[in-house]
């Protein structure tokens, strides 16, 4: 049973009598459910009743319809409203745009519009560089979507992507004072993407490529990359690659092994899949093991896709065959990006001495970190209510930080790199252990490091 979750908190407004025998039962009938009471707030009192507002965390929309139905059942206690907190977070979005000079008087106006900004335009026409000096170009990122690989909800639409947007520009500004605007797409077309970035991208300082799904993603980046003068970066695939390297280059220290010795097996060979076994191999990772529905990618398996070409003829080098289970068999490193709950704890056993398991499905991984944690010696996940989550928020907003102070016009393997360097360094050797291998998102240090390391790499 999943715990309760702040993602699924509730406020409930209740009348009851006054004293605080009513207050007391409140609390004890929410806990009773399993829910976790986070706030008591009077908002109203009268000499006989008073109103209260109870916020929770529960597991689910069904916990909290739960916890209502049982406060309503007390003796003199009337549910007002149940409110769900996370839904009166988003509404009216998340973002907004505020100016940052003044236009107190006519001067101010005629330098920020008319007729003074003509002077600005012209010395841009004159020399396009310069909108990355004179225009919001200089620290903006587009967040691209066209809604089709959301989460673990799939194809939903570029609407229904736009709060996940919000989010990430939130993060961006957040983390490392970056301007991100959501840019949602309603094509699924692949040059026509395509085609729209190329037209927005005078505008931005960068272009953060967002929940499009495989194999499409793979060519939309490529292209982008090559035609375009501003740094593209697809952080499904390069995010969670970055973030997942940085992670094993602090777990193999707390086991005492070296990333060229490994045997690694890789769930799941779609974009997040693949950019992690590549940067792994970037890093010096030499014996990689992919593994898809049909179990591993082998010399005789049969591949449809460009990216599964790749991983036939670069990974696998014993020439392995067989299904995920029986690869797990002998290996050190598990690194999941596939589905929940496709590994079990006899799995975990089967693998090698002082095992690292990396079960990143979300919101479920692959193997019960519980399980894992009795045979494997490091156990990462994507959630926040486990240790070590790899959370893509420690690589992007820093990187982009980086890219837009060397007003860099790529991004490169190198760069990467130096990005999960820079991650795994937030954490002092002396302070690494099985449950901190990796850094807080909430660590100041990280955004800060990393884009110093992307900005030393960009301008060398």
């Amino acid at each position: 049973m999943a715990a309760p979750s702040p993602g699924y908190s509730i406020t409930l407004r209740v009348d009851t009598a006054v004293g605080q025998a009513s207050s007391s039962d409140l609390v004890a009938t929410v806990a009773a459910t399993g829910a976790v009471v986070t706030a008591l707030d009077v908002v109203e009192s009268t000499p006989k009743t008073v109103v209260i507002d109870v916020s929770a965390d529960t597991r689910d929309v069904a916990h909290a319809e739960e916890v209502s139905s049982e406060l309503a059942k007390l003796d003199g206690v009337d549910v007002q409203k149940v409110s769900d907190r996370t839904f009166l977070l988003h509404i009216g979005g998340k973002l907004e745009s505020t100016p940052k000079v003044p236009l107190r008087n006519r001067d101010d106006l005629s330098r920020a519009y008319t007729p003074g900004v003509a002077r600005v335009c012209k010395a841009i026409a004159e020399n396009k560089a310069d909108a990355r000096r004179l225009t919001i170009k200089r620290n903006t990122v587009a967040v691209v979507t066209d809604g089709t690989a959301v989460l673990g909800l799939g194809d939903i639409g570029p609407e229904a992507a736009m709060p996940v947007m919000e989010g990430k520009a939130v993060l961006f500004k957040q983390f490392a004072g970056v301007d991100a605007w959501p840019v949602a797409l309603d094509t699924k077309d692949t040059e026509e993407i395509i085609a729209i970035c190329k037209a927005i991208a005078p505008a931005y300082g960068g272009i953060n490529l967002e929940d499009i799904s495989a194999p499409r993603c793979f060519e939309i980046e490529r292209r982008l990359r090559d035609e375009l003068d501003i740094p593209v970066f697809h952080d499904d695939q390069h995010g969670t690659g970055i973030v997942t390297l940085a992670a094993l280059k602090n777990a193999l220290k707390v086991v005492g092994k070296k990333i060229e010795d490994v045997r690694i097996v890789v769930s799941g060979v779609g974009a997040a899949g693949n950019a992690i076994i590549q940067l792994l191999q970037v890093a010096g990772a030499k014996n990689i093991i992919a593994c898809g529905r049909d179990g591993a990618i082998g010399p005789n398996s049969t591949v449809n896709t460009e990216q599964k070409k790749w991983l036939q003829d670069n990974t696998n080098p014993e020439g392995f065959e067989g299904s995920l289970k029986e690869a797990m068999v002998g290996a050190d490193v598990f690194v999941g990006v596939s589905a929940p709950n496709v590994l079990d704890g006899d799995d975990i056993k089967a693998m090698n001495k002082d095992a690292l398991v990396f079960a990143m499905a979300n919101p479920d991984p692959e193997v019960d970190p519980a399980e894992a944690l009795k045979y494997a010696a490091v156990v990462a996940t994507g959630r926040s209510d486990y240790p070590n989550q790899i959370n893509n928020v420690l690589a992007f907003p820093g990187i982009f930080r980086g890219l837009l102070d060397a007003e860099a016009t790529d991004i490169n393997d190198d760069i990467m790199v130096a990005a999960a360097d820079a991650i795994a360094s937030c954490i002092p050797e002396e302070e690494l252990h099985p449950g901190y291998v990796v850094p807080s998102v909430f660590d100041p240090e990280v955004a800060t490091k990393v884009a110093a390391a992307v900005k030393a790499v960009s301008t060398s």
